[in-house]
């Protein structure tokens, strides 16, 4: 009897050991991704594109330190906008029928802020409670830390984090818009550095029946970019 409890004190001491809080996930995350350096960058400009539906539109987003940031999507002479200039965010979507500048929602504001590399979105969940683990599975054969976020207006995305790289490899947010619930499952990869900068060159994301799959091209650090970028004129 003495030695199965020794044998069951064992595994429970390697248990603890092995087992990692929340907080050690996220540091080795924010760490794993460069986070810890981004702060140090004043600008990040990125090119690439979106393919969808056998067709092809070019991307570029500037980014500037702490909360600027503007995407623009070209496709057959239109752009698609979205913008926060620090204060308000603003989008212009031709494909909606209108080139008219429309104020986003503080939601919507959220949403785009989340997409800047110079907020660790993860951190910041994690010190509002915003964040839980909620156990581990596999992705593509990998074990994977599984990372549930509650997000704005109700939503919520889990976050499957690579337990050796730290790493997303995988996530599903579950969203609701224009009153329908939609779920989307994407999956980052072919993570380089570039610039200083680690980001995953290609995600491929599913929604609605459809698959997204983004590419970026370029990555350019401490480019000048001024203010007037992120204004709506």
């Amino acid at each position: 009897m003495k030695k199965l409890l020794l044998s069951v004190s064992f595994l429970l001491v390697i248990f603890v050991l092995n087992a990692q809080s929340l907080e050690e996930i996220i540091n080795k995350y924010t760490i794993a991704n460069k986070l810890d350096k981004v702060s140090g960058f004043k600008t990040i400009k990125i090119t690439g594109k979106i393919s969808m539906m056998n067709m092809d539109m070019q991307m570029d987003i500037w980014m500037k330190n702490p909360n600027k940031i503007k995407s623009v999507t070209s496709f057959n002479g239109q752009e698609i906008v979205q913008v926060f200039d620090g204060e308000k965010g603003y989008s212009i979507n031709p494909m909606a029928g209108s080139n008219t500048p429309v104020e986003m929602t503080s939601e919507q504001v959220k949403e785009v802020i989340r997409n800047n590399m110079f907020q660790n979105y993860m951190a910041n969940y994690l010190k509002e409670g915003k964040l839980t683990l909620d156990g581990e599975d596999a992705v593509n054969g990998k074990p994977a830390f599984k990372v549930k976020a509650d997000i704005e207006g109700g939503n919520s995305a889990m976050m499957f984090i690579d337990k050796s790289t730290y790493l997303i490899t995988k996530s599903i947010a579950n969203v609701n818009q224009g009153g329908m619930a939609i779920s989307i499952e994407s999956y980052p990869s072919e993570y380089t550095e570039a610039s200083g900068i680690l980001l995953p060159m290609k995600t491929t994301t599913s929604a609605s029946g459809m698959e997204i799959v983004t590419t970026f091209t370029k990555v350019e650090v401490d480019v000048p970019i001024e203010d007037s970028v992120f204004k709506i004129k």
